[in-house]
């Protein structure tokens, strides 16, 4: 039976590269492909991470060459000169981006090359074609541009201050909220963190990023050939890292990552402790009602890598419920996954979750079925709940078939706003479980 994709939960590459560019203060992309493209891609990333919004230069704002038939034919080149001209004439920015769709690559056109030559009024290229990938790929791209043409190099390093990569704007739909939250648990250890999104981070801010003596990855699938770029043109190591949610999550985290830096044990335990007085403070207000009325749940988990193991490794190890089955949806290759299926083996929690690597909900329901006794008409029947689904707003439908209750966390998250909510670190792991609970309780 041939394979298909039920609902899709990325973009192509260009739809990446426009997510990426949206998360840069005052970063202007010019899209050289066909006339739809962008507004579409930059409408998925609008309504689909929490209502997002377009950003500096975002939607039906973007420019875009438009390219017509008579530029398949003869090349879109001159279009596109033509195209940055009036951009940098018409808005106002500290970069513009040039990036392409699968038309343009297609024939030929030297997008990068164009753009190389107004590289004196701050513009650099990169390609992303859709056909190169999904929205990964488009993060990449961007981020690797930025490497090469932006960050300035330095000889000199800091040893106390990261760059974060693998964190996909829209595409993480909390991920200002996070990056934040990693940002001020990092500063609590003296560390300095560049994210390349960060609420008050510009473009001066990026070029100096050559500065930084390590890089922390949080994703094996975003953010690791730009890691690799940043170790060879600038001399950065990087570390790969979870992130971190949750008590036991945040702790390991801290540890993993203070340690690299050379910053003393006992200061890392110091900032832990104060942190994890602080989350116990407020959890310890829901106890009695969590252990009265049982919210003790099995749940199901459909996200990215990025976000499947610590939501696992939260829910089960910290929260105490009970992993039934994690689903991660981006990792294709088969040795990648079974890397990925070993993190599991870290658990505290006596049960262990089924680990499938699928896309599809409508798998999921039959994997639930499957994996649990039918009922016959028997007196006694031990059916699959309480049950609570967590994934992107396309489980929703899951939840429902399965009498299960439901949070939206990975993209696409379409039936929440998001604005500066945080599911990271010790603070977020509070919001999340006001969350969950409070999807529990709603009804009372």
């Amino acid at each position: 039976m041939a394979e298909f994709i039920e609902r899709a939960k990325f973009t192509c590459a260009l739809g990446g590269a426009l997510t990426t560019i949206a998360g840069i203060n005052r970063a202007v992309p010019i899209v050289h492909a066909a006339g739809g493209c962008a507004a579409a891609l930059s409408g998925t990333y609008n309504l689909a991470a929490g209502y997002r919004g377009t950003g500096y230069c975002g939607g039906t704002m973007i420019p875009t060459t438009n390219i017509s038939e008579n530029n398949i034919v003869f090349g879109g080149e001159e279009r596109l000169e033509e195209q940055i001209e009036n951009s940098i004439e018409i808005l106002d920015a500290d970069l513009y981006i040039v990036i392409t769709g699968c038309q343009v690559e297609i024939i030929g056109d030297d997008a990068v090359g164009v753009a190389r030559r107004f590289r004196d009024r701050n513009v650099i290229g990169a390609s992303t074609p859709g056909f190169l990938g999904n929205t990964f790929k488009g993060y990449d791209a961007i981020l690797k541009a930025l490497i090469k043409d932006v960050i300035v190099p330095s000889e000199k390093k800091d040893v106390r201050t990261i760059n974060i990569l693998g964190t996909v704007p829209g595409h993480d739909v909390f991920y200002r909220g996070n990056l934040d939250e990693i940002k001020r648990l990092l500063g609590l250890l003296g560390i300095k963190v560049n994210t390349f999104f960060g609420t008050v981070e510009s473009v001066a801010d990026i070029k100096g990023y050559g500065k930084a003596g390590l890089t922390v990855l949080l994703s094996n699938q975003a953010g690791v050939e730009p890691a690799e770029l940043l170790r060879e043109l600038h001399d950065i190591p990087y570390i790969k890292a979870d992130l971190p949610i949750g008590p036991s999550g945040t702790e390991a985290f801290l540890y993993q990552v203070g340690e690299a830096l050379g910053i003393e044990k006992e200061y890392i335990e110091a900032v832990a402790e104060k942190e994890k007085q602080h989350y116990y403070s407020y959890l310890e207000r829901i106890v009695d009602i969590y252990s009265d009325i049982d919210f003790q749940r099995y749940v199901v988990i459909a996200a990215d890598s990025y976000y499947a193991y610590p939501l696992t490794g939260f829910l089960a190890n910290d929260l105490g419920w009970i992993p039934f089955l994690t689903s991660i949806n981006d990792i294709t290759e088969e040795e990648e996954q079974e890397n990925y299926r070993k993190k599991f083996e870290h658990l505290t929690s006596e049960t262990r979750p089924k680990v499938l690597f699928r896309q599809n909900a409508g798998e999921l329901l039959k994997e639930v079925k499957d994996s649990w006794p039918n009922n016959h008409n028997q007196k006694y029947y031990d059916a699959f709940g309480p049950a609570f689904v967590v994934g992107s707003s396309i489980e929703r439908g899951l939840a429902e078939k399965l009498g299960a209750n439901f949070l939206s966390v990975a993209f696409p998250v379409s039936n929440r706003v998001v604005l500066n909510k945080s599911y990271a670190g010790f603070r977020g792991a509070l919001t999340l479980i006001e969350d969950l609970i409070s999807d529990l309780v709603a009804a009372r």
